[in-house]
């Protein structure tokens, strides 16, 4: 698989780290001889997002996906590493640069009640973006652009006078994107966008994202613990496991050939409704305690190709035949499960 070119690549995440700091306050700690208490939610990420794919990072809760996702749109400050914008990074620029670079992308929350201000009618939220980077002349011009944003979503422009609480949940998701592309972005993080939406809304609502996707030629980064919807929306998948990024791999051949143990596991814990008969392996154990996860690799408590070196070495990203996968097992060519009584202990 050749590397994609720096003019192909429009988001690039280089040893990305985020840590938070879990203490009591000093006195506290002094006075009951506690240590600092610190969580890795994100523990050195690196990938790269090619402009008008969707890249998808998968896993399970805790795995790091929404922190990533915020420390991309800078809504949270990484603790270590680099997130580049079309080459720019993102926390040196410029107030001037900043500014329009944070024009050029947008986020879609998991919660669109949540995330829509309830005072507020629907035209001004969808307009608000406008104001902010003076993408209107007037406010007639920016009604206007509300009016064809709410018909581009599939709703009604005479919308725009309602209140959030007026629509229903998908159609409050449906305001959310509308925000999202008032700022004309190239870019749009979507943190579980569907995950509340009943599953014919969900449908629906992909539908959209990938028919605005083409319109307007965009560019995704799709959060998601839901296989089959990222096996709908993906171009590319990154798989996460408690802050780590286990696998990375074309969206067709993940599903077909996954690599690393986790990804399998992930896999055949979605129900086989086309009814193929292939053999699958039950999901064993939960994710550890994240404050104190295990020693090596961290999936090797519940991996069933786990050996002496996967508790002790912490396995880094290798090419695969489908990407790139963190994993001992598959850089060595272990298939078969080890008949060891330690294998898969912590």
């Amino acid at each position: 698989m050749s590397a994609p070119s720096d003019t192909d690549v429009l988001v690039r995440v280089e040893g990305l780290t985020r840590v938070f700091d879990l203490s009591k306050p000093w006195l506290n700690r002094v006075i009951e001889r506690e240590p600092k208490r610190t969580l890795t939610a994100v523990d050195d990420v690196s990938f790269e997002i090619r402009k008008g794919e969707t890249f998808a990072l998968v896993g399970e809760s805790g795995s790091g996906k929404s922190t990533i996702a915020k420390l991309i749109v800078n809504l949270l400050a990484p603790s270590g590493g680099r997130v580049l914008f079309d080459g720019d990074d993102m926390r040196k620029a410029t107030s001037a640069n900043a500014r329009q670079m944070r024009s050029r992308f947008q986020m879609i929350f998991q919660d669109p009640f949540a995330s829509l201000n309830p005072r507020w009618r629907v035209g001004d939220i969808i307009a608000e973006p406008i104001r902010a980077f003076d993408l209107a002349s007037d406010k007639a011009s920016a009604a206007k652009r509300v009016g064809e944003l709410l018909e581009t979503v599939g709703l009604a422009a005479s919308d725009a006078a309602k209140f959030p609480h007026e629509f229903s949940g998908g159609q409050r998701q449906r305001v959310a994107i509308a925000r999202a592309l008032s700022a004309k972005p190239e870019f749009i993080v979507c943190d579980e966008p569907t995950s509340a939406l009943d599953v014919s809304v969900q449908a629906q609502i992909l539908n959209l994202m990938r028919d605005l996707q083409d319109e307007f030629g965009l560019t995704y980064l799709f959060i998601s613990h839901d296989l089959s919807v990222v096996r709908h929306m993906a171009t590319r998948i990154g798989v996460l496991y408690l802050g780590r990024l286990v696998e990375v791999s074309e969206g067709k051949a993940l599903f077909q050939n996954p690599q690393h143990p986790y990804t399998s596991m992930l896999l055949d814990a979605v129900p086989d409704l086309d009814m193929t008969g292939r053999a699958r392996t039950q999901v064993v154990g939960e994710i550890p305690n994240p404050i104190d996860p295990p020693s090596g690799c961290r999936f090797h408590p519940r991996c069933p190709l786990a050996n002496a070196r996967c508790m002790q070495d912490s396995p880094m990203l290798q090419p695969t035949a489908i990407g790139e996968s963190a994993c001992f097992a598959v850089e060595e060519g272990r298939r078969e499960v080890p008949n060891t009584s330690t294998a898969g202990a912590k």
